[in-house]
């Protein structure tokens, strides 16, 4: 009995010792820290919000999203690199994290190396919208000929100089031919309460955002900048279909963690995250808010990410977006 004890008692130590020296992972019931680098209700913000309590069912842990804004997402995405690869941390990031480092000088991480793709959640569709005030156009066609009518009179908005939303509006102006100035603004709210109010006269912005103020009246949209009509509003061709067959652009959401995840955890995740959005309640919501969810593979999420920065790069370039 006393040789049975003590070998239960030596086992029981190298189990614990052999479990101390594995990887350290997260647990069911360890919170989930979700950095989000954007401002709350932003596009993305309302997006993981809807899916916030599915997500926590499917992990059988709690999820607890915190909003880390600034510099075009470098400073939420600056922790999620900085937190250790344990699965207790990942961050949601979209376009911006693949245009930074083609607009700034001095990234103080590397957009590729220092992250783990876990999954390309879904997509937005991008809208390009005009104040009907001051810019009386129905149609990407009639809006190239305003702008060229008065070359440097109007101006657009965007949420930041070199963000996704200022390359977009570029990628018109540049198949338009057009000449407009940029406005650059801390944020997507901030430049729609100018769009809103005639400071600024035209800009594109995620479908979402603006979808209230397109059906008061109050926003006119005039084209979708992807290759395909927005379901929810079948009757908007694309800017393509208008002759502008350059302009291709739209938004899209990603899950990533710090580099060094265990590949069984980010599986782990991958899955948890793809079934969460795939229950009905979120479904419903991602369709409300004209959201295309299809979860990617973590490998297939790195070299879309990959290439998302390669194009940037050139985009960047060729709107002449200046380093800061």
């Amino acid at each position: 009995m006393i040789r049975s004890t003590r070998r239960l008692a030596l086992a029981t130590v190298a189990s614990a010792l052999a479990f101390a020296l594995l990887p350290a992972t997260a647990q069911s019931g360890d919170p989930l820290r979700v950095i989000l680098p954007v401002g709350a209700g932003s596009g993305v913000d309302t997006i993981v919000r809807a899916a916030q309590n599915a997500l926590g069912k499917e992990l059988n842990r709690p999820v607890v999203i915190e909003n880390l804004p600034g510099a075009g997402g470098i400073t939420g995405t600056s922790q999620i690199v900085k937190a250790a690869p344990d699965g207790r941390t990942i961050g949601i990031v979209s376009n911006n994290h693949a245009v930074n480092p083609s607009v700034f000088k001095n990234m103080p991480y590397d957009s590729l190396a220092d992250i783990t793709p876990i999954t390309v959640i879904g997509q937005t569709p991008f809208v390009l919208v005009v104040n009907p005030q001051k810019l009386p156009v129905n149609n990407a066609k009639e809006l190239q000929a305003a702008l060229k009518a008065k070359p440097g009179h109007y101006n657009f908005a965007s949420s930041g100089n070199g963000t996704i939303l200022h390359l977009a509006a570029e990628m018109y102006n540049d198949a338009a031919n057009v000449q407009a100035r940029h406005i650059p603004y801390k944020g997507v709210g901030p430049m729609i309460n100018d769009l809103l109010s005639g400071q600024v006269d035209y800009a594109v912005l995620a479908v979402p955002a603006v979808q209230g103020h397109l059906k008061a009246g109050t926003l006119r949209a005039v084209g979708i900048t992807g290759d395909q009509r927005v379901p929810s509003m079948p009757e908007l061709p694309t800017v393509q279909e208008q002759g502008f067959p350059t302009v291709d652009v739209g938004g899209w959401f990603a899950a990533v963690g710090p580099k060094g995840m265990a590949p069984a955890e980010v599986q782990r995740l991958q899955a948890a995250i793809a079934r969460a959005w795939a229950t009905p309640e979120v479904q419903q919501a991602m369709a409300k808010q004209t959201n295309i969810i299809n979860p990617s593979t973590p490998q297939a999420a790195a070299e879309f990410m990959r290439a998302e920065q390669a194009r940037y790069a050139k985009l960047v370039a060729s709107a002449g977006v200046k380093l800061d």
